[in-house]
């Protein structure tokens, strides 16, 4: 009985835990004031004021549209070009691959902030001769974001395509198949499970992202939710939290949906893989 009582008293407090910011968060949103100074837990008056504020006096829906944009696509292309080289390094021995694969490794040690004034620097130089993948550009932003991306996601993908048996993809060989048949028919169908949670770390990963965000896309046209939201509060923190409050729920919404839409990929991987006994 004591074993109980004390299992319900810690779930009880990780659920308080985890629920009272985003109850806190939400009573922001509804408070008509819209400070942070009179924020509370249940605001008195809640109303929809602050939501038709940051319509009105904000590019909110150009942010959300870049946000979703650019996480999509990263998350896409990173996926794609992750499972490519992970396929590579997994099925093919060739000279420099283990080195290859020991300087992904050792590149995601180093902070990403590191590369930003060399990555600066040659994209103000691509900006003079090709604007749609330099500065202020959705382009530019995904193929930074992609590089990011790829290290970690290939070393991922690399150990799951390493549990799937080799003799499959020899299988599809002798029935007169190339290596890109069997990669599109036999590894990748088997890979979806991996391939869903890779490409939901890089959308929630992107969606989030502010450091890089806030230097490569300066315009207000250009700018992601992360950068946007945060305009709103370096100038006037106290004034605008409830117009930031609904922005951040808001900004929910897509990781939701797509969680939902991988969702099934990724069970369904999961119980293919189960044996009757």
């Amino acid at each position: 009985m004591r074993t109980i009582v004390w299992r319900h008293a810690a779930a009880v407090l990780v659920t308080a835990f985890a629920v009272l910011p985003i109850v806190f968060v939400v009573s922001a949103a509804l408070n008509p004031i819209g400070t942070l100074s009179s924020a509370t837990l249940v605001p008195r008056g809640a109303g929809l004021g602050n939501l038709l504020r940051l319509f009105e006096e904000t590019h909110f829906w150009t942010w959300y549209r870049n946000s979703v944009v650019v996480a999509g696509l990263t998350a896409a292309l990173a996926v794609a070009v992750s499972a490519l080289a992970a396929y590579a390094f997994s099925r093919f021995r060739f000279a420099g691959r283990r080195a290859g694969l020991v300087s992904l490794l050792v590149i995601q040690a180093f902070p990403q902030f590191l590369a930003i004034v060399p990555l600066y620097v040659i994209f103000s130089a691509i900006s003079d001769n090709w604007p749609v993948f330099g500065l202020n550009s959705v382009w530019g932003v995904v193929l930074l974001y992609i590089g990011g991306q790829v290290g970690v996601n290939t070393w991922l993908i690399k150990g799951f395509f390493d549990s799937i048996p080799k003799e499959l993809d020899d299988a599809m060989m002798i029935d007169g198949c190339t290596h890109t048949q069997a990669f599109l028919r036999v590894v990748l169908p088997l890979a979806a499970p991996v391939l869903a949670i890779s490409g939901l770390l890089v959308f929630i990963a992107t969606i989030n992202e502010f450091l890089i965000a806030s230097v490569f896309l300066t315009g207000d046209d250009a700018r992601t939710l992360a950068v946007g939201l945060f305009g709103l509060l370096a100038d006037q923190r106290n004034a605008n939290f409830g117009m930031f409050a609904v922005g951040t729920l808001l900004t929910a919404i897509p990781t939701v949906l797509v969680f939902q839409f991988l969702q099934r990929y990724i069970v369904h991987g999961l119980t293919a893989g189960a044996v009757k006994g």
